[in-house]
């Protein structure tokens, strides 16, 4: 299983924001200088984020982000699935998929068990389960 580029951003967004002391505010660009990714990509994440409820934030001089939500409530599976576009493994599992064999063929079911699966053991999972090494996490990303 794989996840897009956008999804590992936002993962990497609430990370960083656990990290922090609580109530501490972190700017767009503090996010996209911590992880060398661009203001724009960062700021359509945090607007994802803000927008499923995980983040909220402060505009203004001073401004900034932090995690609307304590890191054991965030569940890894319902962040995945809030910033997927969708889960189209394979072509038959897209309605409009075109594949010529999909009314015979058990590949389908096969993979949606594994997504299941996948997805099942992501839930097992907070926010709080993958920053328990916080003060590691902290070195390797200078986070401000």
């Amino acid at each position: 299983m794989r996840v897009t580029k956008f999804t590992d951003y936002a993962l990497r967004v609430l990370i960083y924001l656990a990290c922090k002391p609580s109530g501490e505010l972190t700017t767009i660009s503090q996010l996209a200088e911590a992880y060398s990714i661009s203001v724009h990509h960062v700021r359509v994440v945090v607007h994802k984020l803000g927008q499923a409820g995980y983040i909220s934030s402060t505009p203004g001089k001073g401004g900034g982000v932090e995690l609307a939500l304590k890191p054991d409530e965030i569940l890894i599976g319902e962040v995945i699935r809030s910033t997927e576009k969708d889960f189209f493994i394979v072509e038959c599992f897209n309605p409009q998929g075109k594949c010529t064999i999909v009314k015979a063929c058990r590949l389908k079911h096969i993979l949606g068990d594994a997504l299941n699966a996948f997805i099942d053991t992501l839930d097992q999972y907070t926010l709080a389960d993958i920053t328990d090494n916080r003060h590691e996490i902290v070195q390797q990303i200078k986070v401000a």
